[in-house]
């Protein structure tokens, strides 16, 4: 059993990973809540079903075409939906839940409220550890590590990843420094959704598709961001891993309780609201910089 949590709680944390530092490095960037976030996930997965099931493309073609095209898009909404409302938050906040619903109810429109399969774009299992591990989790886990560290290059080792932490830092010295912060948030909306998308894509032949899909992960995700705190990528990466290994101790230790997960993960995040507010490593904001 210890085993098989260590793996499952792996590759989960890998998933969330990428969902919540793509959340935290919006807000970090742009103060921006984007309750969407799990909904363009979700969008990413109807997006490579309709691709490889209903088109026939190849996989790989599949989940390029979908992370590219919902990327794209994620751009247009943030246009015309987020940027006019953008210096008042609790607009922000509420057109973003819209554009969440509004994507629930095309997907219902034009799928149906019905579970979707995708065939596995993988089969056989490795041994990892004594533990029959399917490679397509272990894709997964492959992508969700290569991603992150993709990440990690492009915030440290690029200019336009200077612009992202010096906005993040102070928006208004870095825009009297001559950045242009709305094209730096119009990017770091890009990378965000384009992690989003890749979770979506990878995790879609393991589970099912569905209207609702982006629920369950936005919870888990939010418990994530304020266990690590807001904005913090490193905070996000060690929430998620804890979050990721807390749901697979829960699900192996409890079989019958497995839908407990959701309610342990709200839980932490409760708890940690109570004791730290800022979490493990955020910033305690005394006032809007």
């Amino acid at each position: 059993m210890l085993q098989d949590i260590l793996v499952t709680g792996l590759v989960n944390g890998g998933v969330y990973a990428l969902l919540a530092i793509g959340f935290s490095l919006i807000f970090g960037v742009a103060r921006i809540v984007n309750i969407a976030h799990t909904a363009f996930y979700m969008l990413a997965a109807y997006c490579f079903y309709s691709l490889l099931v209903k088109a026939g493309l190849g996989f790989a073609v599949s989940g390029i075409v979908s992370v590219a095209a919902v990327t794209l898009f994620s751009v247009l909404c943030y246009r015309l939906v987020i940027e006019p409302v953008r210096e008042h938050e609790s607009a922000v906040l509420i057109a973003t839940i819209a554009l969440a619903l509004v994507f629930q109810e095309l997907m219902l429109f034009s799928f149906g409220g019905h579970y979707l399969g995708i065939p596995s774009t993988l089969d056989g299992v490795v041994n990892l550890a004594g533990v029959s591990v399917p490679y397509q989790r272990l894709l997964i886990l492959v992508v969700a590590a290569l991603m992150l560290v993709a990440t990690w290059a492009l915030l440290y080792r690029t200019r336009l990843g200077l612009a992202i932490r010096a906005t993040a830092n102070d928006i208004e010295v870095a825009s009297l420094m001559g950045m242009n912060v709305d094209r730096v948030a119009m990017a770091t909306v890009a990378i965000s959704v384009a992690l989003a998308a890749i979770a979506g894509v990878v995790v879609a032949p393991v589970l099912v598709v569905d209207p609702f899909m982006w629920l369950s992960p936005l919870v888990t995700m939010l418990a994530i961001v304020v266990l690590g705190g807001l904005g913090s990528l490193k905070g996000s990466l060690i929430g998620a891993l804890v979050i990721g290994y807390v749901e697979a101790i829960t699900v192996f230790a409890l079989p019958s309780g497995a839908f407990l997960k959701g309610a342990v993960a709200l839980s932490i995040m409760v708890l940690v609201l109570l004791v730290r507010p800022e979490g493990l490593y955020g910033v305690v904001f005394e006032e809007e910089r």
